[in-house]
């Protein structure tokens, strides 16, 4: 987990969809450095157990990015909080940061904090390269407590970037500094379930491996 608080779409015409074993995992596209990775998508799953609205338990924090550690630019996406600019209950959140410097955050519509027994989320984190900037973005969101969320803009950050691709993206980096920072024992499970990478050329290659971040 990060020292400070602190984040699927297969469109139709990416030309291509390769499922590789977590053997040859990322290493095989880092090494390869053409075409570069342009685009990535985590598919999570977070199963709660018994969720305490009154400590506001638990509190998620999932982190995306695009170098081999968090030095630089990287996403988090909050989840049944919002740690910035300051502490606030429930809701949604992603954030911007430069190592352990904030540098922007964008909060969901609702502010709902969970209370159902053995609710299921299950979000995409998206990062992807535009113009000279880096986007962070959840799409496909669904849960009880905020129903559908992500893909209309409000979970979503744009910031300038000198990255000319993403290949310095591992999934492992996302499972060591993702996790629940508060009220663990309510929490069944955190997964990351798979990775999706989207080349210059247009093909996704896709990691079918599941990671597990949380399991008590």
């Amino acid at each position: 987990m990060c020292s400070h608080a602190a984040l699927g779409m297969c469109s139709g015409r990416w030309l291509c969809v390769v499922v590789f074993a977590a053997v040859a995992g990322w290493a095989a596209v880092a090494a390869a450095q053409s075409p570069a990775v342009v685009r990535v998508e985590e598919d999570w799953e977070l199963v709660v157990a018994t969720p305490d609205a009154g400590s506001t338990g638990p509190q998620v924090t999932c982190t995306i990015s695009p170098r081999p550690d968090l030095a630089g630019l990287y996403g988090t996406f909050e989840i049944n909080h919002r740690s910035l600019p300051s502490f606030q209950p429930g809701g949604l959140q992603v954030q911007t940061w430069n190592g352990e410097q904030p540098v922007a955050q964008s909060p969901g519509p609702a502010s709902t904090v969970m209370s159902t027994a053995g609710e299921t989320v299950r979000w995409t984190q998206v990062m992807r390269l535009a113009e000279g900037r880096v986007v962070f973005e959840v799409v496909n969101g669904t849960s009880t407590t905020w129903g559908s969320f992500g893909g209309q803009g409000y979970l979503k950050l744009s910031v300038p970037t000198s990255l000319t691709n993403l290949n310095g993206y591992s999934p492992e980096v996302s499972v060591r500094n993702s996790g629940v920072g508060f009220a663990g024992n309510r929490v069944q499970s955190l997964v990351l379930k798979r990775v999706r990478y989207q080349l210059s050329n247009g093909m996704v290659l896709e990691d079918g491996t599941a990671r597990v971040v949380h399991q008590p």
